[in-house]
């Protein structure tokens, strides 16, 4: 018996192998950080969201992603975004679901959170592998802004943490 490709299972499979041809090589490790220069990010809005394995609703769930959560920006559409998430699962996720506040998540076993973007300055907390980090301004010299959701903020590395 053959079985034929329909329009829809042809149009997700260009739009999720054939836009990015290199992604389907890159997903058997986890993706390194990206640095804040080479990177576009994206943060989840205030809700759990869905992400698909195409740009539509009527695709595959792949999972539900957490609110905040930090993605890399792949591919942007004008309802779409397609996007990488922290452990390498990339998906499509709906523009209207995205957030307006950027996070970052903590990629090491503890981050340090300091009081101004030294390496010397006082430690102002800790933050362990996963926790989701507001980002509240721009990078400076390798430095993100952040705030914990207790308040509490300072200065990260940007090479310890995934998103911004």
């Amino acid at each position: 018996m053959k079985s034929f490709m329909t329009r829809r299972s042809a149009a997700n499979f260009m739009a999720a192998f054939c836009l990015v041809p290199t992604l389907a090589l890159s997903q058997a490790t986890a993706p390194a950080p990206a640095s804040p220069a080479s990177a576009a990010f994206i943060s989840i809005g205030d809700q759990p969201a869905i992400l698909y394995d195409g740009p539509s609703s009527k695709a595959n769930k792949i999972f539900i992603l957490s609110r905040h959560s930090p993605l890399e920006v792949l591919v942007k559409l004008d309802k779409w975004t397609k996007a990488r998430d922290a452990e390498g699962a990339i998906g499509w996720i709906e523009n209207s679901l995205i957030g307006f506040r950027r996070h970052a998540m903590v990629a090491i076993a503890t981050a340090e959170i300091r009081s101004m973007p030294s390496p010397v300055a006082t430690q102002v907390f800790e933050a362990q592998r996963g926790v989701l980090l507001e980002i509240t301004g721009p990078v400076a010299d390798g430095w993100w802004p952040v705030r914990h959701r207790d308040g509490q903020s300072g200065f990260v590395r940007a090479a310890q943490v995934w998103g911004g």
